[in-house]
């Protein structure tokens, strides 16, 4: 990519951004944080169900405001809704504040969520670059594997002891980081054609459904990742931690875990540029998506055996960090400029749809212990994985 240039410049405070918008110092131990509080298995995939509602509340109206105000502001306004919702862990001490919190969470994810995508890919068409779509969201999305693998460590160091004050001190700490990635983002700069559409909120939500409609393919790709990522990633990252502790593994281990996945996917999310010349990307997502299947069969059959579960959660972590960024170079070759934030936000809608869905079920089945919640996952994820992908000629 070429240096100087408007998307160089904001994809370099994105990453930065990212990196201290991702600081999560509880991030290790925030499952045996939230059994400390006194949940229990179900309710922790009730606090991700409230996540996903909260993604569905917000994605029609964070999109349109982007497409309207511009990404900066919508960045900005999610950052400082991220610090309300990460602060309220302080006092959660009741489930319906964690589900308060997780829901006020993914509202605010949603502020970034198609607004991001919008924001590089327009950049880079500024200076005749979109090729390159893949390989800047890699780049972006490497800086929360840099983060995970200090904050991981240093996590599970000062919580050691699992007690109240340490729990209490991460969440402090993650707070100040997050101030500064709001700082970060008022570097942000704003395309002339980005923000400024000013016909009705239907009319915009309209064109983005009608994007989806005349290209159909983009669905198709959503769907794919969609029924990978939320059994292999969403689901399997809630239940590691206590995957790792029953399998034998000391708490304060965890933290370098983490850290050795973090460097795994922070190497794979650097090289997606390399596997693409390579690798044609529908092949890539396959082949990933196998990977993800296979992981999650192989913990739900072998889940008491250390070296099993480690193995998986790094192949899963290097899945994460592929996937992604790989989909975003292809669905944003078909959306429209125009509503390209609300295109991806109504499609972020059905991903959502998808999680209360399988949250649902799945925490039925946990109830039943991880072997066949996990096989249930497998099982969604080839359904994801065997999803066609058709790719613009």
């Amino acid at each position: 990519m070429k240096k100087h240039t408007l998307a160089a410049h904001n994809i370099r405070f994105l990453f930065w951004a990212e990196l201290f918008g991702s600081v999560r110092f509880i991030q290790p131990v925030l499952t045996l944080f939230y059994f400390s509080r006194g949940l229990d298995e179900s309710s922790v995939l009730i606090v991700m169900m409230f996540f996903s509602i909260g993604v569905l509340a917000g994605e029609i109206p964070t999109g349109v405001f982007a497409d309207r105000f511009g990404a900066k502001r919508s960045f900005l306004l999610g950052a400082l809704l991220a610090i309300s919702s990460h602060s309220i862990l302080l006092i959660a001490f009741e489930p319906w504040i964690f589900f308060l919190s997780s829901f006020l969470t993914g509202f605010a994810a949603t502020f970034f969520s198609g607004a991001d995508e919008a924001l590089i890919y327009e950049s880079l068409k500024s200076s005749e670059e979109e090729r390159y779509m893949d390989k800047a969201m890699g780049e972006i999305s490497s800086a929360k594997f840099v983060v995970s693998i200090l904050v991981v460590i240093v996590g599970a160091f000062l919580a050691k002891d699992l007690t109240e004050q340490q729990f209490q001190l991460l969440i402090v700490m993650s707070i100040l980081f997050m101030a500064i990635q709001l700082v970060l983002l008022l570097f942000i700069k704003n395309l002339p054609t980005q923000g400024g559409f000013t016909q009705p909120m239907m009319k915009q939500v309209m064109d983005g459904l009608k994007a989806i409609r005349h290209t159909p393919q983009v669905l198709w790709m959503f769907i794919n990742i969609s029924l990978v990522f939320i059994p292999a990633t969403a689901i399997f990252e809630k239940f590691d931690q206590k995957l790792l502790v029953d399998a034998g593994l000391p708490v304060y281990w965890i933290g370098m875990v983490y850290a050795v996945a973090a460097l795994i996917g922070f190497v794979a999310a650097r090289s997606i540029g390399w596997m693409t010349r390579k690798i044609n990307r529908v092949s890539l997502l396959f082949l990933t998506g196998m990977l993800a299947v296979g992981g999650l069969t192989i913990v739900a059959l072998f889940d008491t055996y250390l070296w099993v579960v480690l193995g998986v959660l790094l192949v899963l972590k290097l899945v994460s960090a592929i996937r992604y960024p790989v989909y975003s170079q292809l669905s944003n070759d078909v959306i429209p400029s125009n509503v390209r934030a609300t295109t991806i936000s109504l499609l972020s809608i059905l991903d959502s749809g998808f999680d209360l869905v399988i949250f649902t079920t799945v925490s039925g089945i946990a109830l039943s212990g991880f072997t066949p919640m996990f096989l249930a996952c497998a099982g969604i994820a080839l359904a994801g994985t065997l999803i066609p992908i058709k790719i613009k000629q």
